[in-house]
């Protein structure tokens, strides 16, 4: 990077050390480079003004021209908010502000004519607009007809700080005869895919002089961030593929006597596939690092299993760490009959271990005389210590932070191998993004005998009729679970919701005909066992609980799931919580109740329940709704710090990218020739990232 690009904010005519103070807290811009990156949110099309009788609250951010009226503000104090109309020769539409209110009412002048930038919206059954920026149309001359709108934060607006001066500070930087952007892509990358120069992409990106320009200048620097990306994540996975694991030879006595004495079900084809390709890896010599990715109900616990019994049969002791307690439980109780029949021994710890039991655990597991450690974050305690640690599952993967995952890693004296799940499906192009550095093995198979299961919305004055169906159900020798949301993440109001609903249901099946229980996170972890064993013995008929039931629960008899408040979840927690029923070979059920007044976006979600059982469909169709935000918890890992490409709206560019990143890293993976000096000295700059390839 040039030295003037290296140049402090505060030496910008315009800035200074108060305004460079300013952009250092609020939006992290220390240097020239920094304010470069910082990329508009959107564009004005300056050469079309709408009419407010087009108005209408589908259509983007729209441009008005009109006169300012009735300019009022109301409100108690701190509460203010400011209202107006605003008129042209079509008609009216009422506008409103809650922030800024003081400096805009004193700004803002009635019945002038003004240049109007806002997104329509309905309220009260009328179309308004929101915080709708207002300029002076004399302003507007000799300006772009293509404009640049920034990011901004309210602090820096009330210090006058507004899109004007963003514009303003922009074309100093632009015009000063020493701006110049080194070039660091490949000269034959920029000509096969068709790019412009990095530095005509940003003078475009800032200051278009029309669509084409600004598409051009987007295309080329959202390119250049999925390929810095995509060779970063490409490095870690060629490099781990040559880090030496420990050899798993054979598959031996204690595997086949499992699968041919133990296993009452023949395994699916996708199963057998993924046990394939584990073999592979652990007796590559390599350490494996894999990802399985399995719906829910899909059998991802089976493979779990038959790999730590390679492990085994080869000498060296196995961890299974899951995110609950019920969840690490249910793992324990479904095998360690089985496991024990063929010489293994599998112990559980957790948090509720007695301090006596956790003493000879760690005695015994230090000494080698335990096999299997299944557990939950206290698999991770300093104490815990093994003898031969070869292999690490971790179920659930996203519910641990990277560093507990490493934690987990680091008890081995050399790397063992490391198969983490998830039964939240990851949609393809997060995957390749966030997963990239692994490989990736698919269940997309469910066990021979299951039925889908039949979803649909119903509506609050559905309810005596879903729950004349849920009575159907239970007389027939069915059980029922009905879920109530976390509301506010508020345990009290979760607590005031759930028992609210319990005691409803309890006046409607009455005991000791019906037998309803009821399950949350505040209590005891021997209540829930009680509760929950309840339910599996069958002695309970309906289970009343928060989503403490989302992972792990196994009740092949439960066949109906009935979720309260559903548009109050997200697409994957409905998916999870679906996934409970459908688990035995009787038709199950899953039932949404809502209120009458649902969002666009919460419409979309439900319709995509009914619409499918297809788990990655529903992540795919999830990330589009969503965005890669918080979906399987990336925010952690620091991998979509992305200022202008979406792995969602640019898949084909993010495959483009990766595509090139692979043959640059194929023909010369330590960017030893010459034309390849430029890209290795700007990756060394870029900000990298924590090698948790390991691990996760």
């Amino acid at each position: 990077m040039s030295s003037f690009l290296k140049t402090p904010i505060e030496y910008l005519k315009g800035v200074g050390p108060q305004r460079a103070e300013l952009l250092q807290k609020e939006l992290g811009i220390f240097t020239f480079f920094d304010l470069l990156n910082h990329f508009p949110f959107r564009y004005v099309d300056r050469t079309r003004i709408h009419k407010v009788s087009e108005l209408s609250p589908d259509m983007p951010h729209v441009q008005l021209k009109g006169v300012l009226q009735n300019l009022k503000v109301l409100g108690k104090p701190r509460q203010e908010r400011l209202t107006a109309r605003f008129v042209d020769d079509s008609g009216s539409v009422e506008l409103i502000w809650f922030r800024g209110v003081k400096w805009l009412s004193s700004m803002l002048k009635p019945n002038q004519t003004y240049i109007l930038f806002g997104k329509p919206s309905i309220f009260n059954n009328k179309i308004n607009i929101a915080h709708p920026e207002l300029e002076d149309p004399e302003t507007q001359m000799g300006l772009p007809q293509f404009q640049a709108v920034y990011p901004n934060t309210e602090i820096l607006r009330n210090r006058k700080f507004d899109n004007k001066t963003y514009r303003k500070l922009m074309m100093t930087l632009l015009e000063n005869p020493q701006f110049k952007v080194p070039e660091f892509m490949p000269a034959g990358i920029i000509r096969s895919q068709q790019l412009i120069s990095r530095e005509l992409a940003y003078k475009w990106v800032h200051n278009p002089g029309n669509s084409r320009e600004m598409n051009l200048a987007l295309e080329r620097l959202k390119f250049d961030e999925f390929f810095v990306l995509q060779t970063s994540i490409l490095r870690l996975k060629k490099s781990r593929k040559a880090y030496q694991g420990v050899v798993f030879g054979k598959v031996g006595e204690k595997f086949n006597a499992f699968f041919s004495e133990q296993m009452d079900f023949e395994l699916t084809e996708a199963q057998k596939r993924v046990i394939r390709e584990i073999r592979s890896d652990l007796g590559s010599g390599n350490q494996m690092n894999r990802l399985l990715q399995g719906d829910v109900g899909s059998g991802k616990s089976i493979v779990a299993i038959l790999s730590i019994l390679i492990a085994v049969d080869n000498g060296f002791q196995a961890a299974l760490m899951a995110p609950t307690e019920i969840l690490a439980t249910q793992h324990y109780e479904g095998f360690v009959d089985k496991l024990e029949a063929i010489g293994v021994k599998a112990t559980l710890l957790t948090g509720s271990t007695k301090t006596k039991q956790r003493k000879v655990i760690f005695e015994d597991l230090e000494n080698g005389d335990i096999d299997l450690l299944i557990g939950t974050h206290a698999l991770i305690e300093e104490q815990v210590k093994f003898k031969n640690q070869g292999l690490v599952v971790i179920d659930e993967q996203h519910r641990f932070g990277v560093a507990q995952r490493a934690r987990l890693w680091q008890k081995a004296n050399f790397p063992p191998h490391v198969l983490v799940m998830t039964a939240t499906p990851i949609p393809r192009t997060l995957a390749m993004t966030v997963y990239g550095d692994l490989d990736v093995s698919k269940i997309d198979e469910l066990p021979s005998g299951r039925k889908e299961i039949k979803t649909a919305h119903r509506w609050e004055s559905h309810r005596l009729r879903v729950r004349g169906f849920i009575k159907e159900q239970v007389d027939a020798g069915r059980q029922v679970y009905i879920v109530f949301p976390l509301i506010e993440e508020s345990e009290t109001l979760d607590y005031k919701n759930l028992q609210e609903g319990f005691d409803h249901l309890v006046d409607f099946f009455k005991r000791p005909t019906y037998q309803v229980d009821m399950l949350h996170g505040r209590m005891k972890p021997e209540e829930k066992d009680a509760v929950m064993n309840r339910f599996k013995d069958g002695i309970s008929h309906i289970l009343v609980s928060t989503t403490v039931i989302e992972v792990g629960i196994n009740v092949p008899n439960a066949t109906v799931m009935v979720i309260e408040s559903a548009e109050k979840f997200g697409l994957a927690q409905l998916h999870q919580l679906r996934g409970r029923v459908g688990r035995g070979s009787e038709q199950s059920y899953c039932i949404l109740m809502t209120g009458n007044k649902l969002t666009k976006v919460a419409k979309e979600r439900l319709n995509a329940m009914v619409k499918t059982t297809d788990g990655f469909e529903i992540a795919e169709f999830d990330l589009k709704l969503r965005g890669p935000g918080d979906i399987e918890g990336t925010r952690q890992s620091g991998l979509l710090d992305l200022k202008l490409a979406s792995i969602t709206r640019d898949e084909g560019l993010l495959e483009r990218a990766r595509e090139e990143a692979f043959l640059v890293l194929e023909r010369d993976p330590g960017f030893e020739l010459p034309e390849h000096q430029l890209l290795k000295e700007h990756l060394l700059s870029t900000k990298g990232f924590v090698d948790w390839s390991r691990v996760s």
